[in-house]
């Protein structure tokens, strides 16, 4: 879908980038629209994946991402046990909870990338498997990240809204714009 996601001026990369992670938050958000919690929790096809659960997930992989950035542990840290938990809402979990909590997220992560004094400052990626040994990223390369992370979770959302009701991703800008 073509979308013109503004800087807030000219040359400012950190507003330009805040504002194409804005952009994919949106795309998820939309595709919550008009839906109930037991709609949001379905799983239309042969995956795993529901629309409530992937707004949990990415509500704490984005806090998960800016706790690394700060240096500091992540309040929804997730385990092999606990990793299943992360794609479903449980307990007295709702989405309107999950967009509120991910709604405090997002102005953290905002907050936060204003006051860092450069983009190029970095922060030191886990030891894992999947990362370099003693890697470093940049503040540039966390919104970069994110951008990908919830683009990719955007396009999943598409393909499950559809499924479950035949809306597509233009017929919600068009119903969330009025």
């Amino acid at each position: 879908m073509v979308t013109h996601v503004p800087a807030e001026a000219h040359g400012d990369e950190r507003g330009a980038l805040l504002s194409f992670v804005e952009a994919q938050r949106g795309a998820i958000r939309r595709s919550l629209i008009g839906l109930t919690e037991e709609q949001a929790a379905s799983r239309p096809s042969a995956g795993e994946l529901s629309l409530s659960g992937l707004l949990k997930h990415v509500a704490e992989v984005e806090l998960n991402w800016l706790r690394m950035a700060q240096q500091r542990p992540s309040e929804t840290y997730r385990d092999e046990e606990t990793w299943a938990d992360s794609f479903r809402l449980v307990g007295d979990e709702t989405m309107e909870r999950m967009l509120e909590f991910w709604d405090g997220v997002a102005a953290e992560v905002e907050k936060f990338i204003r006051s860092v004094p450069s983009m190029d400052d970095t922060f030191p990626l886990p030891d894992t498997p999947w990362f370099p040994k003693d890697g470093r990223v940049s503040m540039r390369w966390l919104l970069l990240h994110l951008v990908e992370e919830h683009a990719r979770h955007a396009g999943h959302a598409d393909i499950i809204r559809e499924s479950l009701d035949g809306r597509t991703a233009f017929e919600l800008v068009a119903e969330a714009e009025g």
